[in-house]
C-alpha cells in the first residue's frame, strides 16, 4: 500500500526511476503499479500510467499479455493525458494479429478527430498503421483516410506521424524499424 500513498502526491522523474528499479526485480511491485493504473484516484492512476510508460523494453514485455485490458483502458479513458500514455504503452507492444476491430475503429476515429489532442491523434495514426500493415484492404483504407487529412490543417505532431506512416507504407516495415 505504500506505493499507492506515494502516487497520491506529485512525483518526479527520479521517483519514477526509483520505482522502476524496484519493479525490475520485484514482480509484486510491477503488478501493483499495473493494478494502480485502474485505481479510482485520478492522480494515482495517472502516475501509475506514467511509470509504466517508462518501463524498459524488457520490462514492457511483461505487459504484453495484459494488452486487451490496456486497450479497454485506452478506449474508455476520459482523461486525455492518461489516454495518450496508455496508447504510448500499447504502441511499444506487438499488436495482436488480426487486430481487435474495436480498437482499430477507435484509432481510425481518433486520428481524424479535430477535438482530440495531437499526441493522441499521432499515436492513433501509428497504431492504426501497425494494425493495418499486413492486411492490404485495411492498408488501402488507412491510406485513403490519411490522404484526406489536409496537411495544412494538421498540427506538426500529427503531420509528422502521417508522413512517417506514408514512408513506412512504401516499405511495408514497422514504424519502429525506420528509426
Amino acid at each position: 500500500m505504500a506505493l499507492r500513498e506515494t502516487l497520491k502526491v506529485r512525483i518526479n522523474l527520479n521517483d519514477v526511476h526509483e520505482i522502476i528499479t524496484q519493479a525490475h526485480t520485484d514482480n509484486s511491485c510491477r503488478q501493483e503499479i499495473y493494478d494502480l493504473l485502474f485505481d479510482e484516484d485520478e492522480t494515482v492512476s495517472f502516475q501509475a500510467a506514467w511509470i509504466l510508460s517508462h518501463f524498459s523494453t524488457e520490462d514492457n514485455k511483461w505487459l504484453n499479455d495484459k494488452q486487451d485490458r490496456l486497450i479497454d483502458k485506452a478506449i474508455s479513458e476520459r482523461h486525455s493525458g492518461k489516454r495518450r500514455i496508455v496508447l504510448q504503452i500499447l504502441y511499444r507492444q506487438p499488436l495482436a494479429t488480426p487486430p481487435r476491430v474495436d480498437f482499430l475503429d477507435y484509432c481510425l476515429e481518433k486520428m481524424m478527430s479535430k477535438d482530440e489532442l495531437p499526441g493522441v491523434q499521432s499515436l492513433c495514426i501509428k497504431l492504426a498503421y501497425e494494425m493495418c500493415r499486413q492486411i492490404p484492404e485495411l492498408s488501402n483504407e488507412l491510406r485513403s483516410l490519411l490522404e484526406i487529412m489536409d496537411p495544412a490543417m494538421l498540427t506538426p505532431a500529427t503531420r509528422s506521424a502521417r508522413n512517417h506512416v506514408f514512408k513506412a507504407m512504401e516499405s511495408g516495415k514497422k514504424l519502429q524499424s525506420l528509426r
